[in-house]
């Protein structure tokens, strides 16, 4: 990570970015002990570290990375983004949206506003998505 990243990540967890981090970890315990659950654990932890730690990496969609079709990111990836988008998806979209709307009202704020509307995105449709480096 550069130096940038490192300042941006730590004023993004002192103003915002912590609390949601820990809405998508709450989201994947949640489904970890409904054993259901269990695709889409993986996908809130992995999204929660993001979340987290978001300058210096993007999310990416799986296929792009490998090329290559697989459960998630074929025709029950997105049946299983319908169910997410259901159980979970919406809260932590409109939660990043309110901190988005919250933040932009400064000029500092804007791109942490910017970054919580990337991530609101997420939110919506993780299944099939990958963290990689910026």
């Amino acid at each position: 990570m550069t130096p940038v990243s490192i300042l941006l990540n730590l004023l993004w967890i002192l103003i915002g970015g912590a609390w949601m981090a820990f809405g998508w970890l709450i989201a994947a315990v949640i489904m970890a002990v409904t054993i259901i659950g269990l695709p889409w654990a993986r996908a809130a932890f992995n999204i929660a570290v993001y979340t987290l730690l978001p300058f210096g990496s993007k999310a990416v969609n799986r296929y792009d990375v490998t090329g290559m079709s697989d459960i998630g990111t074929g025709p029950l990836g997105v049946i299983g983004n319908i169910i997410w988008l259901v159980l979970a998806g919406w809260w932590l979209a409109l939660g990043h949206l309110l901190t988005a709307l919250v933040l932009a009202i400064t000029i500092i704020g804007i791109p942490f506003a910017w970054a919580h509307l990337k991530l609101a995105g997420i939110a919506l449709w993780p299944i099939g998505k990958v963290i990689v480096p910026a």
